[in-house]
């Protein structure tokens, strides 16, 4: 994975596919503060731009946005996902986001299974300011991944056990999302030992899975806990998602 630079918004980001990169690291003397927002704003409907004066307010441009939490109403076929892609790549490219083509923006997109959301909305975002402590750690986010065996190819072919929902079938999902994690982790010249929230998206039981050894690779990390949404990854069909991330700062913002 190539770690790339992106000296606009004060960060490095590894190189994804299309409508996201794979994860993001601020650069040395700058932060990544995660906002998660009180009330969800529509993506489609001038939601950067509301991001865009929020960060205006502190002296920032726009290019700090490094990664987007986004939230769908219902999970979408690959096509579908295809399509949604192109709408928020163009969103992105319309906000001046884009790096010579090249998409540096984290992302997850979930779709929540209660209360669920009437359209594609904005949930969380993260963005870059100079570090307040010199001393503090290194900040990053990772993207989302789902139980897929190529990140890159978004094809049905590429589910880990289609349409096995048995709790061995679960233990092998959760390991390759696991395994992407920490391979992202480690492009980003990091650790497990470094991040600060786990998440985990699936409507599955995942007890059987903190009960065994299936979260090993985490470490004493586990210590702080999982945060578990009950909801789906975005594409039909799978039923496991991770993100993770390494912050000092995880802020609520009202907009």
């Amino acid at each position: 994975m190539q770690l790339l630079n992106n000296s606009r918004g004060n960060y490095r980001f590894l190189k994804g596919i299309s409508p996201y990169s794979a994860g993001v690291i601020a650069d040395p003397g700058y932060e990544i503060i995660h906002a998660t927002l009180q009330r969800p704003v529509p993506i489609f409907n001038d939601a950067i731009s509301l991001i865009s004066q929020y960060l205006k307010d502190f002296g920032r441009p726009v290019q700090a946005i490094c990664a987007m939490e986004l939230r769908i109403p219902e999970p979408l076929s690959f096509d579908g996902f295809k399509s949604f892609n192109v709408q928020y790549r163009s969103l992105l490219a319309d906000a001046d986001l884009l790096l010579d083509d090249i998409n540096p923006v984290a992302r997850t997109n979930i779709s929540q299974q209660k209360f669920p959301f009437d359209s594609a909305m904005i949930y969380a975002f993260s963005y870059t300011m100079p570090r307040s402590d010199p001393g503090l750690p290194a900040s990053f986010v990772v993207s989302g991944a789902g139980d897929i065996k190529d990140q890159a190819d978004l094809s049905p072919g590429s589910i880990v056990r289609p349409d096995d929902t048995s709790e061995e079938a679960l233990k092998e999902k959760a390991s390759v999302v696991l395994e992407e994690m920490q391979r992202r982790l480690h492009h980003l010249q990091t650790s497990w030992d470094a991040v600060t929230s786990i998440d985990i998206y699936s409507v599955r039981n995942i007890l059987p899975l903190l009960q065994d050894n299936t979260f090993g690779m985490i470490g004493q990390n586990i210590r702080q806990g999982l945060h578990w949404y009950y909801s789906l990854p975005p594409i039909s069909g799978l039923e496991f998602e991770m993100d993770v991330r390494g912050v000092n700062k995880d802020i609520m913002v009202a907009f």
